[in-house]
C-alpha cells in the first residue's frame, strides 16, 4: 500500500514550522514580507556608510505593529511571547546585523521601561517609540570599561529636581538617531559598584553630544557613536527604578540584549548559507556542480547541522524566559549559551558559505563579505562570547552544587568505595 503524506511541504531549508504555533507561523509570514519590502538599495547604502541612521526602516517595522512584540498593545505592541519575538528576529537577521540591532532596540531600552518604569515614562517614551514617532539607543559601554560593567565613571549628582549626568559612552548603536538613551551611571559613589549604579531615560538635548561616528568593519549605517554627557540634567522623574537600583535593570536588561542577537544570528547564518548552497547546485569544476563534491557538500551539511542546533537552543531558551517554572539562574545560563553558541555558529557557517564559494565569495558580487563583517561583531557586543562563558560556568557550578536528581553515577566504580583513594587536598 502507497503511503502519501499529508503533511505539507516544508518551505525553506531550515524551516522550523513544527515547533510554532499557527499564530507563530502567521507572524512569521507577516514577517517575511516585510523583510522582502525591504529595500536593497538601503542595505547597500548602509553598508557603504552613505546612509547613518535609517529612519525609514524602523518606522515602516512600527507601522506594522512589527516593534517590541511583547508588550501590551496599550503601548503599541502584541502581547506576544520570546517564542514569538525569536520567530520575527530570525527573519530580520537576514537583513545583516545593523537593520536587526535597530529592530531590537525598542523591545531591548523597552524592556527597561515596560518593567522597572512608570505609567507616565511608558505612556511618554514607550509608546511613541513602538509607533515610530521616537527612537531609543542603550548607553552601556565605556571607553575605559568594556565587559567590566560595574565599573562604570559616568555620575549623576542629585541637585534639586534633577539629577547632573557627567562622562561618555561608546559604542552606542543608534547614537546618530536616538531621540533618547538608557543610560547608567553611578549614584552613589562610596557604596560598591553593584549597588551604586541608577539606570536613567536621558533625552537628547545640548548637553548630549555625539562626539565620534566609528567607521566599523562591518554593521554599518546603524549610528554606532560615542556619546558624551557634558552636566546633562536629568530630571527626577527620569530615573528608572529605584536609585541605586541600577544592577537590577542591568541583569533583566541581559536577557533582550542577548537572546536578540542570538536570534538575529540565526538569520544571518541562514541566508549566508543558502546563498552558497544555491551557488553550489550551479557552479561546476572537473565537469560536475561542485556539491557532489565531499569537501563541499559535508561543509553544507556540518553547517545545516550546526544551525539546526543552534536554532533549537534559541528556540527552547525563549520558551525558558517565558516560563514562570524556571529558575533565573537556569535563564541567565540559557540566554548565554544562547548567545554565545548562535553567534559562533553564524561566524562558522558563513565562513562556510565563503569557503564553498571561494574567491567569489570574497568580493562584493554576493552578500556573504557583508555578512562576515558583521557577524564578527556579534561575539563581541552585549557581553563578549568570553563572558558568557564565565555566566554558563558560574551557574552550572550553582547548580552542580545541590545534590543529584537523578542517579549518583560516582558510586558506579568497581572500586567506588576506597575512599582512601578519593584525594582532594
Amino acid at each position: 500500500m502507497l503511503l502519501v503524506s499529508t503533511v505539507p511541504e516544508v518551505a525553506g531549508l531550515f524551516d522550523f514550522n513544527f515547533m510554532l504555533t499557527p499564530e507563530q507561523e502567521r507572524l512569521r509570514e507577516e514577517v517575511v514580507q516585510f523583510v522582502k519590502e525591504v529595500p536593497r538599495q538601503l542595505i547597500l547604502d548602509m553598508d557603504a556608510e552613505r546612509v547613518h541612521y535609517p529612519r525609514e526602516f524602523v518606522q515602516a517595522a512600527a507601522s506594522r505593529r512589527l516593534l517590541g512584540l511583547r508588550f501590551a498593545p496599550e503601548y503599541g505592541g502584541r502581547g506576544l511571547d520570546w517564542a514569538s519575538e525569536v520567530v520575527a528576529l530570525e527573519e530580520v537577521g537576514v537583513l545583516g546585523a545593523a537593520l536587526s540591532c535597530l529592530y531590537s532596540l525598542p523591545s531591548i531600552v523597552g524592556e527597561a521601561i515596560y518593567v522597572f518604569g512608570t505609567e507616565e515614562q511608558r505612556q511618554k517614551y514607550l509608546k511613541p517609540t513602538l509607533e515610530g514617532r521616537l527612537f531609543c539607543a542603550e548607553a552601556l559601554t565605556e571607553p575605559r570599561g568594556g565587559s567590566d560593567f560595574f565599573g562604570t565613571t559616568t555620575v549623576a549628582k542629585k541637585e534639586g529636581d534633577h539629577y547632573i549626568l557627567t562622562g561618555q559612552k561608546r559604542f552606542i548603536v543608534g547614537a546618530e538617531g536616538a531621540d533618547y538613551f538608557l543610560v547608567y551611571a553611578r549614584t552613589d559613589e562610596q557604596a560598591p559598584p553593584h549597588r551604586g549604579i541608577s539606570a536613567f531615560i536621558v533625552e537628547r538635548g545640548p548637553k548630549v553630544k555625539v562626539e565620534h561616528v566609528y567607521g566599523l568593519m562591518g554593521t554599518r549605517g546603524g549610528g554606532t557613536g560615542r556619546v558624551v554627557f557634558d552636566g546633562c540634567p536629568v530630571p527626577r522623574e527620569n530615573l528608572l527604578g529605584e536609585e541605586n537600583g541600577g544592577a537590577t535593570v542591568f541583569y533583566r536588561m541581559m536577557v533582550p540584549e542577548r537572546l536578540t542577537t542570538a536570534a538575529g544570528a540565526l538569520g544571518m547564518a541562514r541566508a549566508a548559507l543558502e546563498v552558497a548552497a544555491r551557488y553550489s547546485a550551479r557552479r561546476k569544476a572537473f565537469g560536475r556542480v561542485i556539491k557532489e563534491f565531499q569537501g563541499v557538500s559535508f561543509k553544507v551539511a556540518e553547517s545545516i547541522t550546526l544551525l539546526d542546533a543552534a536554532r533549537s537552543l534559541v528556540y527552547a531558551t525563549a520558551r525558558a524566559v517565558d516560563s514562570d517554572r524556571v529558575p533565573p539562574g537556569r535563564v541567565r545560563r540559557l540566554v548565554s549559551e544562547a548567545k554565545k553558541f548562535a553567534t559562533e555558529t553564524a561566524w562558522q557557517v558563513i565562513n562556510h558559505a565563503m569557503q564553498i564559494m571561494g574567491g567569489i565569495g570574497y568580493t562584493r558580487v554576493y552578500p556573504v563579505e557583508r555578512l562576515l563583517r558583521d557577524a564578527r561583531l556579534m561575539m563581541i557586543w552585549t557581553g563578549t562570547n568570553e563572558v558568557m562563558n564565565l555566566i554558563i560556568q558560574h551557574e552550572y557550578y550553582r547548580d552542580l552544587a545541590g545534590t543529584p536528581a537523578g542517579r549518583d553515577v560516582e558510586h558506579d566504580a568497581v572500586d567506588a568505595t576506597c575512599e582512601e583513594e578519593k584525594v582532594y587536598e
